[in-house]
């Protein structure tokens, strides 16, 4: 591995990641990361590179969102030798992780090995009492934590996506009314959902801005774990409302995808708009195995 980095190098590449499509490409690229540069926390703080490859965690494909985390976590490791061997990016190290959470400094009674823990506004040192409100200031303090929770990002630009938050979220009720404090609740649940990761990149990315988050319900920020099992229930309670004793026609015309076999009963109903064609229930007699297709 080289010796550390030039930042602008390093964001030359961070760039040219952001822009490949082909999982293969972004692979690659990963293993140069990993394998010719040595970083530390001013260089992930310049280059944003921590930002960019911890959102790989997250990829759809199972080899970069691995090799995202590995890079993570190696990067991590160096941030927290410097941390340990009291080098000069001790001081900044302690307010921002390099690779996605951030790192406590261990003392004589704590074990060698830095713990992770959550980022907060107060470890952070962010500077968010902007208002002169202290209701204001207290809500821009729980976006922050909130976004904070697990990123990579630099405090100076979290604090600017949480001020930015709270400000369209007073704008879309005009004053700190009990509609604005349940927003900011309802934001700050989702964004520091454990499973919700994503959420809380694409908002410190930019990818959502803080208008459109302001007017996103809780069903749109939910997880992509979360949305995938409340379409489970909704499928389930459609096929339960179409009535257990309504006639139901066996057919072999379908085969299961779960066991294969051709044994099936089903039946039709207009779900949508009387011009769209009728949705078909099928469900396996040999398993149990329930879909529906229009």
């Amino acid at each position: 591995m080289s010796s550390t980095c030039d930042p602008v190098e390093l964001k030359k590449l961070v760039k040219q990641l952001q822009s490949l499509s082909s999982p293969k490409e972004i692979v690659d690229l990963l293993a140069i990361l990993k394998k010719d540069f040595k970083v530390n926390e001013q260089v992930l703080r310049e280059s944003k590179a921590g930002l960019a490859v911890g959102k790989l965690r997250q990829n759809a494909s199972k080899d970069v969102a691995d090799a995202a985390k590995e890079l993570v976590k190696l990067w991590k490791g160096e941030v927290e030798k410097a941390k340990l061997a009291g080098g000069t990016n001790g001081k900044s190290a302690s307010k921002m992780p390099a690779a996605g959470s951030k790192l406590s400094t261990p003392t004589a009674s704590t074990p060698t090995t830095a713990k992770t823990e959550e980022r907060t506004h107060k470890k952070d040192g962010a500077k968010l009492n902007v208002t002169g409100d202290k209701t204001r200031d207290k809500c821009t303090e729980l976006v922050y934590d909130a976004l904070a929770k697990d990123s990579p990002a630099p405090t100076d630009l979290i604090s600017q996506r949480a001020i930015a938050i709270e400000t369209a979220v007073l704008n879309l009720y005009g004053s700190t009314t009990a509609e604005y404090k349940s927003k900011i609740r309802s934001l700050f649940v989702n964004l520091k959902d454990n499973n919700n990761p994503e959420l809380r990149a694409s908002v410190v990315s930019g990818e959502i801005s803080a208008d459109e988050l302001s007017k996103m319900s809780s069903a749109d920020m939910a997880s992509a774990e979360r949305k995938a099992a409340d379409e489970r229930i909704k499928e389930d309670n459609l096929f339960k409302s179409l009535g257990a004793g309504e006639q139901q026609a066996e057919t072999d015309a379908f085969q299961c995808g779960r066991c294969k076999q051709r044994k099936t009963r089903y039946r039709q109903a207009q779900t949508r708009s009387a011009d769209e064609p009728m949705t078909t229930f099928v469900t396996c007699t040999n398993c149990g195995h329930r879909w529906k297709f229009s």
